[in-house]
């Protein structure tokens, strides 16, 4: 009588023992977490792929979703809950209208370089605003421009998707969401000109750049 082959030692685990452990990963880690990610994680012969539409389907309409963020996945809160969070926000901050023109120009326009914001603005943009923009993780460089000169791109990073409960940038929130978040009050909207002296004075105080909102 023969003996066993070891083959089954190299057999990927069943479908619902991949999804459990697509499960635990995302539940233990804070940031979106990729396929490749996963397939690195998990056993030889795994397919987190599958696995992910077997939990995404399980998850909905319960108060956790698996959702995907830009090429990534996370268990997030259902959208119709988030109101049950508030209290769990420690602070929610103000950019200032420099620094929202900034982002909103790049999340709507991206890639986008720095000439091309400023063009759209009417002023010069500040090394200062889009230092703090990168400093917070809701933009970053993108390709170079194969233009004269190679002038660097931005665009809007995971992260920011991520805040906004977004798959893709060509799902970006509109003036209400943005309000709805703090990020905006009552001020002209991106694009519209401000005067030099104006963009100075927000500038020079960098120290009050944010504002809390508790």
């Amino acid at each position: 009588m023969s003996e066993p082959q070891n083959e089954s030692l190299f057999e990927a685990p069943p479908i619902a023992e991949q999804e459990r452990m697509v499960e635990a990963i995302l539940f233990a880690t804070a940031d979106p977490v990729t396929v490749t990610e996963l397939t690195g994680r998990m056993p030889h012969g795994s397919d987190p792929a599958e696995a992910l539409a077997h939990l995404r389907k399980r998850y909905e309409g319960r108060g956790v979703n698996v959702v995907k963020v830009g090429d990534a996945w996370a268990i997030r809160t259902a959208p119709d809950l988030g109101f049950l969070m508030q209290k769990e926000t420690v602070e929610t901050r103000k950019l200032s209208r420099a620094a929202i023109e900034t982002l909103a120009i790049v999340a709507y326009h991206q890639p986008v370089t720095r000439a091309e914001i400023e063009e759209i603005r009417g002023v010069s943009v500040s090394r200062g605003t889009i230092d703090q923009l990168i400093e917070l993780e809701w933009i970053r460089f993108g390709r170079r421009r194969m233009t004269p000169g190679r002038p660097v791109t931005f665009v809007v990073t995971q992260g920011f998707l991520d805040h906004f409960g977004l798959e893709n940038a060509r799902d970006l929130p509109g003036l209400k969401e943005l309000r709805a978040a703090g990020l905006l009050d009552n001020r002209p909207p991106p694009g519209a000109a401000i005067s030099d002296s104006e963009e100075g004075a927000e500038e020079a105080d960098q120290s009050d750049m944010f504002e809390d909102d508790a």
